[in-house]
């Protein structure tokens, strides 16, 4: 039998009070290193994409991604709406690309798409997919939204563009 370990806070119930702020949670939690990703979709022939860092592997069998997007982003009702989205894995040298999505654009750069199963992705990302959406799961101020894989492309190998603390970050060469 595995012992179970409640926090304080999480004995008292959902409702009560934590002892931090939402701001002080998000910083711990950029703690936690991750790549980042450009979540695509297209409604009426335009194509919507924001950048993202809360997105994994759920499964292999059958191949599932997930992505955490916010229901005040623009791109919540979009996926639902869609009910297909792709991911582009982004590289070291797609900084440009990930702010431009991350409302951040710059009026002399305009980031150009490739197609995966008719879906809309990054070109040159370090990985692109296409998924149908399978689940969406409410959690909190976000929702989960599960895709069922149609298709990957692995057009290279690069760096990849990671984020760290609130910023962009790089891996360290050496000897492991």
């Amino acid at each position: 039998m595995t012992d179970i370990v409640m926090t304080e806070s999480a004995a008292r119930g959902a409702s009560e009070p934590v002892p931090f702020t939402s701001r002080q949670f998000r910083d711990a939690m950029g703690q936690f290193a991750t790549g980042v990703v450009v979540i695509s979709t297209e409604l009426d022939g335009e194509i919507h994409a924001m950048t993202a860092n809360a997105f994994m592997s759920g499964s292999l069998e059958p191949p599932l991604v997930l992505v955490s997007v916010a229901k005040t982003a623009r791109m919540h009702d979009r996926l639902e709406k869609a009910g297909r989205f792709g991911i582009s894995v982004l590289t070291k040298p797609q900084l440009q690309v990930s702010n431009h999505f991350s409302g951040r654009p710059s009026a002399d750069f305009q980031p150009t798409f490739s197609r995966i199963c008719d879906m809309p992705v990054i070109d040159g990302a370090a990985v692109q997919l296409a998924a149908k959406l399978h689940h969406a799961y409410a959690c909190g101020d976000h929702t989960l939204y599960v895709g069922l894989v149609q298709e990957l492309q692995r057009p290279g190998e690069a760096e990849p563009l990671l984020y760290h603390a609130g910023r962009y970050a790089a891996l360290e060469s050496g000897n492991n």
